[in-house]
């Protein structure tokens, strides 16, 4: 990948910003033409700078009205015993996040659920079993003070 000049930062603070906004008014807010601010956009999206483009839904209003941040240790750290876990939690819709971290801990995971029952359910029939689980424990939210995806990015 090449390094990013001040178009490029212009660019990626626009798009995540507003992902859907077109290559024309693109081109326009960071003052190029829309064939050069299209090549650069898709390059970007080549060198795995963008990784894609998603709408931010509100999971209340569809029916998630908890976010639960589970920790969760594991019995063993072999290199085998992570992807085990990692691989069982990739196919558990609920699972948004799920970051491996160094110290007592062995990851965090960001889990919505619709209602406390649901989520107890999920913790006792689909994380606390997964592979290589020695303990779990869990945070209900109470509110999000501050949610901004993303990276900060100096233009």
């Amino acid at each position: 990948m090449s390094t990013l000049d001040k178009i490029d930062r212009r660019l990626l603070a626009e798009l995540q910003a507003e992902g859907r906004v077109t290559n024309v008014d693109l081109a326009r807010r960071v003052g190029l033409t829309a064939p050069p601010c299209l090549r650069r956009v898709r390059s970007l999206e080549e060198d795995g700078v963008i990784r894609g483009y998603h709408a931010d839904l509100d999971a209340s209003k569809l029916g998630f009205a908890i976010t639960v941040f589970a920790m969760v240790s594991l019995r063993s750290q072999a290199e085998e015993d992570l992807k085990a876990f990692e691989d069982h939690i990739a196919e558990l819709d609920e699972v948004r996040e799920c970051h491996m971290l160094n110290g007592e801990i062995d990851f965090i995971l960001k889990i919505v659920s619709r209602d406390l029952q649901s989520f107890q359910e999920f913790l006792t029939s689909r994380l606390t079993p997964a592979p290589n689980v020695a303990s779990v424990k869990t945070s209900l939210t109470i509110r999000t003070a501050k949610h901004k995806p993303g990276v900060p990015l100096e233009t």
